[in-house]
């Protein structure tokens, strides 16, 4: 069930606001795969009219996060095995290259910061809080890829992650994790050791392992 939410930003028009905290839901895995939403529910939610509820929809299915149905139905994204294996090795090439990018500008407090990120990811694992857990690992490859000053790049990463999110989330909630990922720890590795081969493959088995599970 969707929790209140009222728009943030009292500037920005309403579709946008509308359209800007449900992309941030759906990325973040708080929407199940398959779940069906009306612009009357959404209208009502945000306290908009149909209209700003309509063009928030019109906008995230351009980007993928929604799927519009022949009938006019709209739900989030239920990914077939293909579609996992595209968005899977699409990661595999963005953010491997992303990394390379930023490991130049990759300073100790960028390294300090991540470690910050690592534990808090901990702390979600330990509540078992699937949610969380997708956020602060969205969270920590982010903050790292911010490095990288490659903008459109990292537009095309986040659209991936968008489609991605509520199977990445319902994937995270069946693998009842103990430990933050492995991998995360040789990411932050490679990056104190300036070591860019083993960085890319840190990144490239980090952002495919767990989405290779879905299809095997």
């Amino acid at each position: 069930m969707l929790n209140p939410a009222k728009p943030s930003d009292t500037n920005a028009p309403s579709h946008d606001q509308v359209y800007r905290q449900m992309r941030t839901r759906i990325m973040h895995g708080e929407l199940a795969p398959g779940t069906a939403l009306t612009l009357r529910g959404l209208g009502r939610e945000f306290g908009v009219s149909m209209t700003p509820a309509r063009e928030a929809i019109r906008r995230l299915a351009a980007e993928g996060a929604l799927t519009l149905s022949s009938s006019g139905r709209v739900t989030t994204p239920d990914l077939g095995n293909d579609r996992i294996e595209e968005l899977a090795a699409l990661r595999g090439l963005l953010e491997p290259e992303l990394a390379s990018r930023a490991l130049p500008r990759a300073h100790i407090a960028l390294i300090d910061r991540l470690q910050v990120i690592n534990q808090t990811i901990a702390e979600a694992i330990s509540k078992q809080d699937p949610v969380a857990y997708l956020r602060t690992n969205l969270e920590f490859h982010r903050t790292l890829y911010l490095r990288a000053q490659a903008p459109a790049m990292l537009a095309m990463t986040e659209t991936v992650w968008l489609q991605l999110g509520p199977t990445m989330c319902a994937l995270y909630g069946r693998l009842r994790r103990t430990e933050p990922p492995q991998n995360h720890r040789t990411i932050i590795a490679a990056l104190r050791a300036g070591d860019e081969p083993g960085l890319r493959l840190a990144v490239r088995t980090d952002v495919t392992q767990g989405l290779k599970m879905l299809v095997g």
